[in-house]
């Protein structure tokens, strides 16, 4: 499902909805990961999870 949402996140036309939806996706996958015990799977989600909580910042703080 996280994996989904990751990709209806690429079909966005603005980036800061892209952005939103792929950190839900990426959460969701960060979740997963966790539940199966899969730790590589974990650690790069979340390092998305991260980027996309970087760059909202900067969008945001340009618009402001």
């Amino acid at each position: 499902m996280g994996s989904f949402v990751v990709l209806i996140s690429l079909t966005m036309g603005s980036i800061i909805k892209l952005r939103w939806i792929n950190l839900i996706g990426a959460a969701m996958f960060s979740v997963y990961s966790i539940l199966i015990g899969s730790f590589p799977t974990f650690i790069m989600n979340f390092g998305i999870v991260l980027i996309d909580i970087y760059f909202l910042t900067k969008l945001y703080k340009v618009e402001a």
